[in-house]
């Protein structure tokens, strides 16, 4: 999916967010949060920083910022175009 969006009156960005639609699914069962709400993810004032805690044989990045006005956890690698949701939970 790739979304569209603009933060008031900030620039329009573009940004393709995918996740594996079956690990959705078992956040939404388990954390009632469905991986589509990372739309709502503000990374202009959030916190990241990559995870080395170990190989995941990719890069991946950690993220705490809000969405509304709670603070959500996020865990993400960077594909073209966009990013692929890892986690993503109310912290």
């Amino acid at each position: 999916m790739t979304l569209t969006f603009q933060r008031g009156n900030d620039k329009i960005i573009n940004m393709k967010i995918t996740y594996d639609r079956a690990k959705n699914s078992k956040n939404i069962e388990n954390r009632g949060l469905s991986f589509d709400e990372v739309v709502n993810f503000d990374f202009e004032t959030a916190i990241r920083w990559e995870d080395t805690r170990k190989d995941y044989g990719e890069v991946r990045y950690c993220a705490l910022g809000k969405v509304a006005n709670r603070v959500h956890a996020l865990v993400y690698t960077r594909i073209n175009g966009g990013i692929r949701v890892i986690s993503f939970r109310k912290a």
